[in-house]
């Protein structure tokens, strides 16, 4: 919609795309091809995916000054900052990074993320192939190798695949990623991967993860509106409207190939402008080879992206609550028909136009969505081997974010967020009037406001119930119990019935679903696990999950304010529990290694022990461990102490017995004086003040002060205010903590120590 009829902006129609260099090179100079293509592609308003799998795994041999590579996870940094460059001054970038988890460096693809502040331009996802989860299921071993598809790997391990998977779901618990990408059903399902061999074989996805592509070739979307084939909608009377559903997504499919063809024109003029741009052939060469590899893919291809919006809207005007088995059947009914429908048109299409260029019936004869089609509609397969087809695929089902926002639905096939809500709105600080509610850990600036769902008021009208803008919660609450909307929000919904959904509507989608599990705060690693592998059972090609408050998000609930002031704080558990939910935070003072334990109530710190990490002594903590338990425990004089327990890479716990023994006594005096504090509920920001203001003889006992700091600074909620403090740039006191970092809200500035 921005680019049809914009000749002011060159600029392309396709919203996804795949990047890969033939040959797979690990190299400089590949990696750098992509770095720069994806830039070119980005500037185009492009989201681009690639699969980081090809490159040699850290400490592999190299022939150049290094000696042995660094491993793929510097390289994830350095395209992540590429991406966010090009998100500068309005415009955006959005960067999707793949791994195949057989690769031996793919846990620290994992853990890339989990340093604030690091990769914070991309989103991440797992290929996990069938034997991995296999392997999982069974408790067996899972053998990692490079080149990862070679039957000679240059380097091969065993690993526990129990103990690696627990990490990806513990690592989704925390942040939200890394997203997992079941690689086999995705190539198995794929209409595309039947031609593989004639370069569409499925590397990677789209940032959003719902159109798996081969290297250069991109999709355009278009969405359908569900809730405009609702007759009477919210009555009693509603219906679904079928046939004018099958019209219009034929409509719909020839808009789509007539896009296609609109994008060569969008193609062209970006090859004449590279041709007339000032620069030299040398520097032109990259982008007029990328976008000509493009060309070539697309028309060989002519690949759509038809989906689907107001998917929650459609359900509930119907009287369905969504996340029932009556709602999924019925979804399901709807995608069945849009599917045949789409491919029933691309069908005449080939008549009238002509097949996509490597149409082979044959090829496809075994293709598990194909044979779907054959079965449902035996007359339009028919037709298909006589005719073939003008779309090598055809369907999708996007996030529609800023789609629904216009069409003023729930978005994709998603459940409303909730019927009230406060949205994020990004802002340039620079705008006159400019109001910053909020600062998210990357420094970018948000003004927030109240939102109605747009259907909700439509029922609230169509009920006869008053529409005003002064109802109390509770009022709205309990307008929201009466309404089609109850029970059936985002964070109320069966998560395993949402699942089930995904993978029933799967096999009507001919690409992917873009789809997120949204889960309260209070949610138990367990239920991600059950819920990541219930999707790989019931067919999903991916799933992802977002547990509330994981991460700074754009939708936050409405919620009543409590009152924080001194009298009425109280603290958040006096009595230490045996266990405690404890991180381990790493940092160094001038040349020495410090490390710190910091025990958690709640995701807050209660206690915190920290000081050299002195191996000969015995804390000897593998770098790989983040997370663990404090436990206190009597020794057998009756003593007590607190031990450390973590679960290794083999998936047993590993003990660490008395951590007070560990380190100096006056760190120890000194923590426990700093635990007390914390377990009074004191704001972490005044705590810091404490220590700051802490005046100490000993230079060991002040350095000891600032790993306590640091190890605190992490915990401080986004947003907090650095009261009294002032920009060093602009010199306003308008600073705020963002994951540790003071972030001045006026300019930008950023201050970290």
């Amino acid at each position: 919609m921005a680019g049809i009829g914009n000749n002011i902006q060159v600029g392309s129609l396709s919203n996804c795309f795949v990047i890969g260099i033939d040959g797979k090179p690990d190299s400089y100079g590949g990696i750098m091809l992509v770095d720069q293509e994806q830039v070119q592609l980005m500037k185009r308003r492009g989201g681009v995916g690639h699969d980081l799998s090809h490159l040699r795994p850290k400490g592999s041999p190299v022939k150049n000054s290094a000696l042995t590579s660094t491993g793929l996870v510097p390289f994830m940094e350095r395209y992540s900052n590429s991406t966010r460059e090009v998100a500068q001054d309005g415009r955006r970038g959005a960067l999707m990074m793949t791994v195949s988890i057989k690769h031996p460096d793919s846990e620290a693809f994992i853990d890339a993320k989990m340093t604030p502040g690091k990769v914070t331009g991309a989103n991440v996802s797992v290929r996990i192939d069938d034997d991995f989860m296999r392997a999982v299921e069974s408790g067996d071993t899972y053998l990692q190798q490079f080149p990862v598809d070679s039957d000679n790997p240059e380097v091969a391990q065993e690993i526990n695949a129990a103990s690696l998977w627990q990490k990806i779901v513990g690592n989704a618990w925390k942040s939200a990623e890394p997203g997992v990408l079941f690689w086999d059903t995705i190539r198995k399902e794929s209409v595309p991967d039947c031609y593989a061999d004639l370069g569409f074989e499925t590397i990677s996805t789209n940032p959003c993860g719902e159109i798996p592509l081969c290297p250069y070739d991109s999709c355009r979307l278009l969405a359908i509106n569900l809730y405009s084939f609702v007759k009477n909608p919210f009555k009693n009377d509603a219906s679904f409207d079928f046939e004018l559903l099958a019209k219009y997504t034929a409509k719909a499919q020839r808009i789509m190939d007539d896009i296609i063809d609109l994008e060569m024109e969008k193609i062209d003029k970006i090859l004449s402008k590279i041709e007339k741009d000032p620069e030299c052939n040398e520097v032109k060469t990259t982008e007029k080879h990328l976008w000509e590899k493009i060309r070539n893919k697309t028309l060989q291809g002519r690949r759509t992206g038809l989906g689907t919006t107001a998917e929650g809207d459609m359900l509930a005007s119907l009287g369905l609550k969504y996340g029932t088995p009556e709602a999924t059947d019925f979804s399901v009914r709807v995608h069945k028909t849009i599917a045949l429908a789409a491919y029933g048109a691309s069908v005449e299409m080939a008549k009238e136009r002509g097949a996509f260029e490597v149409y082979d019936t044959a090829r496809e004869a075994n293709n598990p969505f194909i044979n779907r089609l054959a079965e449902a509609d035996t007359e339009m397969y028919e037709r298909m081997k006589r005719y073939g087809r003008r779309n090598i695929a055809c369907l999708t089902i996007a996030p529609t974010g800023t789609t629904s926002l216009m069409t003023q639905t729930t978005s994709g096939i998603e459940p409303v967020f909730m019927p009230v809500y406060k949205r994020r709105r990004k802002i340039n600080a620079a705008e006159a009037a400019a109001q910053v509610d909020f600062v998210d850990e990357s420094g970018d600036q948000f003004q927030e406001y109240i939102v109605y769902h747009p259907k909700f008021l439509e029922w609230m009208k169509i009920n006869g119930i008053e529409v005003r803008h002064d109802y109390t919660q509770a009022q709205i609450e309990e307008l929201v119990a009466k309404s089609p909307y109850a029970k059936a929000t985002a964070n109320d919904i069966d998560w395993l019935e949402k699942v089930n959904m995904q993978g029933a509507i799967q096999k009507w989608v001919d690409h992917s679903i873009s789809v997120t599990i949204n889960l309260p705060a209070d949610v138990s690693e367990e239920t991600v696990e059950q819920l990541y592998r219930h999707a790989w059972h019931v067919g999903c090609k991916g799933c992802t999950v977002y547990r509330d408050g994981s991460r700074s998000g754009v939708l936050i609930a409405v919620e009543k304010k409590k009152d924080s002031t001194a009298e009425n704080r109280k603290p958040i558990l006096v009595k230490r529990p045996v266990e405690l939910e404890a991180d381990v935070v790493r940092f160094q003072n001038n040349k020495e290694k410090w490390i710190a334990f910091v025990g958690l109530v709640d995701g807050r710190p209660y206690e915190i022990f920290t000081g050299l990490a002195d191996d000969e002594d015995g804390i000897f903590i593998p770098k790989s461990v983040t997370h663990g338990k404090i436990i206190k425990a009597i020794d057998p004089e009756g003593n007590k102490r607190y031990d450390f327990q973590f679960i290794n890479k083999r998936g047993h716990k590993t003990t660490i017995e008395g951590l007070s023994d560990k380190f100096n006594p006056e760190y120890w005096n000194y923590a426990k004086l700093i635990s007390g504090v914390l377990r009074y509920d004191m704001p972490i920001d005044q705590v810091l003040k404490l220590v700051g203001g802490l005046e100490l003889d000993s230079q060991s006992i002040n350095t000891w002060k600032m790993g306590v700091e640091r190890a605190l600074k992490k915990y401080i909620a986004n947003g907090t205010t650095a009261s009294g403090q002032r920009c060093p740039n602009c010199g306003q006191e308008t600073l705020v903590y963002q994951e540790g970092c003071l972030i001045c809200t006026s300019c930008g500035t950023s201050k970290c120590g």
